[in-house]
């Protein structure tokens, strides 16, 4: 496997990365980079009114992970990150502005700033795409009782699952694993994770 290699796990929301990537870290003693949700100023404004906040919570995310990007670019040993930079205009601000709950002027203020960033990123040298059906994110999300999660609209969930379909079936320069979740359970079905541990080492180059 390759040495320092950097994975990122991609997925709609609800469907596990947090702890795919704390599960895979543990496996392969790899760095961990987490998603900022409990500490996130925007995330519950947002899921009341996202035309009023989808802005500020899109750019709250594109700064974070640009600076866990920085770190990345750094550091020595294998890395795992709990979703990608490419998510954040690829799937969220691109659906929120096709909803028209993002402008055209903030949506073109966005994609600009990221153009920029993109010259600064090291590229994961493999994306596992977590999947799931709508209803499975639903009960994954409800079994969580995040309250700022409770408001989530099923239509808004399944436009993304579509946007994510459709950002990895043209995504080209990045090897992509794709994991159907539904029915896994990660603690429980030890000999599929083990199964897709290998599936990794076999996908990251030497």
């Amino acid at each position: 496997m390759k040495e320092n290699p950097f994975v990122g796990l991609a997925g709609n929301i609800g469907v596990g990365k947090t702890t795919f990537t704390e599960k895979m870290a543990d496996a392969f003693s790899w760095s961990p980079f987490y998603e900022s949700v409990a500490d996130n100023p925007y995330l519950s404004d947002f899921y009341g009114d996202m035309k009023r906040w989808s802005f500020n919570l899109q750019i709250y995310f594109l700064h974070y992970r640009f600076r866990a990007q920085k770190t990345i670019f750094d550091l020595n040993g294998g890395v795992v990150q709990d979703r990608t930079i490419y998510e954040d205009v690829e799937i969220f601000a691109r659906n929120l502005h096709d909803m028209k709950r993002l402008d055209d002027r903030d949506w073109q203020n966005y994609k600009n700033l990221f153009s920029i960033m993109t010259g600064y990123l090291r590229q994961p040298d493999l994306i596992i795409y977590l999947r799931a059906s709508t209803d499975t994110l639903l009960t994954r999300i409800q079994s969580r009782g995040r309250n700022y999660e409770s408001s989530i609209d099923p239509e808004y969930l399944h436009q993304l699952n579509v946007a994510y379909d459709k950002w990895i079936n043209g995504l080209k320069g990045i090897p992509v694993l794709t994991v159907e979740t539904d029915g896994f359970n990660i603690f429980e079905d030890t000999d599929r994770f083990q199964s897709i541990l290998d599936d990794v080492k076999s996908c990251l180059p030497l």
